[in-house]
């Protein structure tokens, strides 16, 4: 896979898993309450799954990303 073929789909799932995993090590090293960020990103997860809408994925629609099957 070529790092051209990121669309919208994968950099939202990326920096969604990214954003789990920083808050897990931040919890696990600093403050337990960095979980409330992993809470925050698998409601948002969830709601764009039912509804379509997430905030990052019109940001990068708009920033000229190319749209996946997801997001679109």
């Amino acid at each position: 896979m070529k790092g051209d073929d990121m669309n919208i789909d994968r950099f939202v799932f990326a920096f969604a898993g990214a954003l789990v995993l920083v808050s897990v090590l931040l919890a696990w090293q600093a403050n337990q309450a960095w979980l409330i960020l992993t809470a925050l990103v698998g409601l948002n997860l969830l709601q764009a799954a039912f509804t379509g809408f997430c905030p990052l994925a019109k940001i990068l629609k708009a920033a000229g990303f190319k749209p996946g099957q997801a997001f679109k």
